[in-house]
C-alpha cells in the first residue's frame, strides 16, 4: 500500500487529465462537414463525451448516413485531431498537481482511454505527462469500450494490481459506470456538469459536482 493507502490509480485521459474535448469537437465538426455537410454543434458533441472514438464513429455512420467504414473514419478523425492536439492540449492544473504528488509517493499509475494509441502518446508527450505516466491502455487494446470495464481491467493487469485496490478518476458517466463494473473505486469530475446527477456519477465514491472548477488535488488525496 502507498502512503496514501491506495495501491494504484487509473486516470481517464480526455476531459479528466487534459481538456482535449474542444480539439475533438473541432476535428469531429470538420469531418462531418466535409463528409455529410452536417453542421455539428457543441450540444451534439456532449452526447458522445466518454464514448470511445471507434464507437462514436460507428454511431455516426448510421445517424448521418456515412458509407465509409469505421477504420477509414477513425484514421480521418485521428489525423484531424492529432494536428490540433500537437498544437496545444492544456492539462487541468490540479490534475497535474495530483499526478506529481502520486508519482513522488511511488503510487503506480496508468491511463485508460477510449482514444487511439497515437492520440494518447501525442498528448502525453506534448504535455510532459509521459515522464510521469508511462503505462496506458487505449481503445485499440480492448474488445469493448466504456461503459464496459475492459480498459480499466487491462490497466490494472498491466500494473499488477487487483481491481479492488484501484481508484479511477473519470469525467464521463460511461467511464464512471465502467469503473464500477470493474469493481474499482471512482472519483468523478463531470466534464459536462449538467450530467452530475447521472446515476453513474452519484454512485461514485467521491463526486465533484462542479467538475474541474471544484476539483482540487488536496481533496482527492483525502480519499486515496
Amino acid at each position: 500500500m502507498s502512503i496514501f493507502g491506495t495501491t494504484a490509480v487509473i486516470f481517464d485521459l480526455d476531459g479528466t487529465l487534459v481538456d482535449s474535448e474542444p480539439n475533438y469537437f473541432e476535428a469531429s465538426r470538420a469531418l462531418l462537414a466535409e463528409r455529410t455537410g452536417h453542421a455539428y454543434t457543441w450540444a451534439e458533441n456532449e452526447r458522445y463525451v466518454g464514448i470511445s472514438s471507434h464507437e462514436t464513429l460507428a454511431l455516426w455512420r448510421t445517424e448521418y448516413g456515412i458509407a465509409a467504414p469505421v477504420a477509414e473514419l477513425l484514421a480521418d478523425l485521428d489525423r484531424r485531431y492529432l494536428a490540433l492536439a500537437r498544437a496545444g492540449t492544456p492539462v487541468h492544473p490540479e490534475m497535474r498537481a495530483l499526478v506529481e504528488r502520486l508519482h513522488d509517493a511511488g503510487v503506480p499509475m496508468a491511463v485508460a482511454s477510449g482514444s487511439s494509441r497515437a492520440a494518447i502518446e501525442a498528448i502525453l508527450a506534448g504535455t510532459g505527462l509521459d515522464a510521469l505516466l508511462t503505462t496506458f491502455v487505449s481503445a485499440e487494446d480492448v474488445e469493448r469500450g466504456k461503459p464496459a470495464p475492459d480498459v480499466f481491467l487491462a490497466a490494472a493487469a498491466l500494473l499488477g494490481t487487483a481491481p479492488a485496490d484501484c481508484v479511477v478518476f473519470e469525467d464521463a458517466a460511461p467511464g464512471a459506470a465502467a469503473a464500477h463494473a470493474a469493481g474499482m473505486r471512482c472519483v468523478a469530475i463531470p466534464y459536462v456538469t449538467a450530467h452530475a446527477d447521472d446515476p453513474a456519477f452519484t454512485a461514485a465514491d467521491l463526486l465533484f459536482r462542479g467538475g474541474h472548477a471544484e476539483f482540487t488535488a488536496a481533496a482527492a488525496l483525502e480519499v486515496l
